[in-house]
């Protein structure tokens, strides 16, 4: 399989879902879906990807276990989020100060290729010209993958959330939105001309390589998934690590907590979180915790 970009995977926190061939007709026999016995409880992790088609369906096996937990974990508390809160956090980690412009960061070369394509997009660059350059290149990612019919509300976690208003179920986060914005803010300023430029470079390339990462993804292809992230921690190490195995150690200890409650719990974290070296899965089996795919 080509590298898909390093932005489609590492900015919409390691998980991507194509639009086409939405259905689900056949079920796979395996899917990116975990269960973790504690002493009285079930822990379910699920591999999730953040933007997907509207058509998608989420496999039986996560219905299921979505009807099992009493409780949802995201990585962040998706149904307490405050958006006044959200918008100020991207205007002061999002924005550069009023002496600076994009242009100033990247070089001329490289804005004339960020510039190009954003009018791919159907974007004005001159709204680029105050953005940082990871938020600038999470912008040009996201409307990519809205021209290829990708919708964040979509996603898995936004399909949970609007199910758990419904039926009064409790979501916690593992994280906070502080902390992953100030991932990105916090990158220097090498790692995030070098993210956006990278991303531009291989825009196009994204178009034919993501549907089979989502294939990979339905069917519980853990290789395929672990190769991916493999790549790019051989590739970008300084980038890869903190936006993965960094975050899956923070965690570890959290869901080890889950393991000794009552309740049943849905764990769900981007696709790559749970797969290769030093996934959550991995870290999980480490400490003597069987986690079996389903």
């Amino acid at each position: 399989m080509r590298k898909i970009p390093i932005l489609a995977c590492a900015v919409i926190f390691l998980a991507i879902a194509s639009g086409t061939q939405a259905q689900v007709p056949n079920e796979p026999a395996h899917h990116t879906l975990w269960t973790v016995k504690g002493k009285t409880n079930t822990v379910y992790l699920l591999g999730s990807v953040h933007f997907l088609s509207p058509a998608e369906q989420l496999p039986s096996v996560v219905d299921q276990a979505y009807r099992d937990a009493e409780k949802l974990v995201m990585e962040i508390d998706m149904d307490d989020l405050d958006p006044q809160v959200v918008q100020q956090l991207t205007v002061d980690l999002g924005l550069l100060p009023s002496n600076e412009s994009l242009e100033s960061k990247l070089g001329p070369q490289v804005y004339t290729q960020v510039a190009k394509q954003a009018q791919a997009v159907g974007l004005d660059p001159g709204l680029l010209s105050r953005l940082r350059p990871w938020f600038a290149a999470l912008t040009l990612v996201q409307l990519n993958l809205k021209q290829m019919g990708l919708d964040a509300e979509s996603g898995v976690e936004q399909k949970l959330v609007a199910r758990a208003a419904v039926d009064h179920k409790e979501i916690l986060g593992l994280e906070t939105i502080q902390q992953q914005l100030g991932m990105l803010s916090g990158l220097a300023d090498k790692q995030q001309r070098e993210f956006l430029l990278y991303s531009v470079e291989d825009m196009d390339r994204a178009k034919n390589d993501i549907d089979d990462l989502i294939a990979a993804w339905r069917k519980g292809d853990t290789r395929t998934l672990a190769q991916l992230l493999s790549e790019g921690l051989d590739e970008y190490p300084d980038l890869y690590r903190p936006l993965t195995v960094d975050r899956n150690r923070q965690w570890l200890a959290t869901i080890e907590k889950l393991l000794n409650d009552r309740d049943d719990y849905l764990v769900v974290v981007g696709a790559l979180h749970l797969v290769g070296k030093d996934s959550v899965i991995d870290l999980l089996q480490q400490h003597g915790h069987k986690a079996q795919q389903q």
